[in-house]
């Protein structure tokens, strides 16, 4: 099972330092500690935006910042480095003051000015490269004071694997291996409803003495009307010779929340992340927990959270990804430490790119891509909790839609049955 070549293109250590007389420019123009940011483009590539933090010190003062940020960087696959290959493209670095977001249609921060590196990523793939590291004159005009902005552009190898499920998840797919032009059959999926969710055998012998930090609802209500939850969904995840290597299960049902028909972020529905443990053929141990609701606001969007299953049990967990994505056009789920905030990445203990997966909007047809970074994967069976962490994300836009909404018929208990 070999990886796919990736690069990443990373851009850290971000500071700013501003002259004398732009630091007082007026008030309400620095509202925080980091009133500054950058908007980083290269054609072809979704855009990123980063904070970039004031420094002390003399706009000509050449030592290193004594604070800086990093932004979530560019990732380039291998179909993007064949077609660059001997060629170099241009990152524009664009700062600006005051505050992010537009106003009226009108970008609300100031231009303070751009600065652009030439990046050639020919050999990337193989070996790491520095393209910019240290100050730079934000202006070109001589006789004018001018800020400086530091950064450090670097590209290092990203070798990951590609997955991509032959179906829905809920239509109980085979997922392919991708390398290039090639697909390899290597899982296949077994997705089931069990709409009485009596019968958990594959779960650890303690989840449902769960309770303290809400991980757990009564999962049997005899007062909820029919279609007013959605429970029981499972997914198994077999390899080529049919053995059982990873697991998906709903553990919380999804319901609405009290006068309303949406799952609401105090009252989120939730999956286990399973895999085999010991020698017994029925016996699993938890390795994660996804909760995912939908958020109410100006977006309409799928909430989610995933944390990785300690020693400990159940009982403690560690937060690894969480945001948010849209429930019309969908997104990517990411685990990645480069593009969490601080919090999370001070208390997770997995560092870099871990896994990406494609998220389609709800009511579209959806088969996921997974990509999995080369360093968290030492056996198809690790591969296999990312395949089944992302059937349970995908599944969950459907387990999310508006109670007002019905499902198709591959959700339906009583049709898996007459099939």
């Amino acid at each position: 099972m070999d990886p796919c070549p990736f690069v990443r293109l990373i851009i850290d250590s971000l500071a700013l330092k501003l002259p004398l007389a732009t630091r007082r420019a007026g008030s309400g123009v620095y509202p925080s500690t980091t009133p500054c940011y950058c908007k980083l483009r290269i054609k072809s590539f979704p855009s990123q935006t980063a904070l970039i933090p004031l420094c002390s010190g003399a706009a000509g003062d050449s030592s290193p910042p004594d604070s800086a940020t990093s932004s979530a960087g560019f990732h380039i696959d291998s179909a993007t480095l064949r077609r660059l290959s001997g060629k170099s493209i241009a990152l524009r670095v664009s700062v600006y003051t005051g505050r992010m977001g537009r106003t009226c249609g009108v970008t609300s921060g100031k231009l303070l000015g751009r600065v652009n590196i030439s990046i050639n990523l020919e050999g990337a793939e193989s070996r790491a490269s520095v393209f910019q590291n240290g100050w730079m004159k934000l202006g070109n005009e001589p006789a004018k004071p001018a800020a400086r902005l530091h950064l450090t552009v670097r590209a290092e190898p990203d070798p990951r694997f590609v997955f991509q499920f032959g179906g829905e998840p809920e239509c109980s797919p085979v997922v392919f291996q991708i390398q290039e032009n090639i697909r390899q059959p290597v899982f296949s999926c077994k997705f089931s409803a069990d709409r009485n969710a009596r019968s958990r055998s594959c779960l650890p012998s303690d989840f449902t003495s769960i309770n303290n930090r809400g991980w757990m609802r009564t999962l049997y209500c005899e007062r909820e009307k029919a279609g007013r939850e959605r429970k029981g969904w499972m997914v198994m995840i077999y390899d080529l010779s049919g053995s059982s290597v990873a697991a998906a299960s709903m553990i919380t049902p999804f319901v609405p929340s009290p006068g309303s028909d949406r799952v609401s972020r105090s009252n989120p529905g939730a999956w286990l992340i399973l895999r085999p443990h010991g020698v017994c053929v029925s016996s699993w141990k938890p390795w994660g927990r996804l909760e995912a609701w939908r958020e109410r606001g100006s977006i309409d969007g799928l909430g989610y959270k995933f944390e990785i299953i300690t020693d400990d049990g159940l009982s403690s967990g560690i937060p690894i990804a969480e945001g948010t994505m849209s429930m019309k056009k969908g997104g990517q789920f990411c685990i990645d430490s480069t593009s969490r905030d601080s919090a999370l990445s001070s208390l997770c203990p997995i560092k870099g790119f871990v896994m990406a997966s494609t998220v389609e909007g709800e009511g579209k047809v959806s088969k996921p891509v997974v990509q999995v970074g080369l360093q968290h994967v030492t056996c198809m069976a690790d591969a296999a909790l990312f395949v089944a962490l992302s059937a349970a994300i995908d599944l969950s836009m459907d387990a999310c839609r508006l109670f007002t909404h019905k499902l198709g018929k591959e959700f339906s208990h009583s049709q898996q049955l007459s099939s």
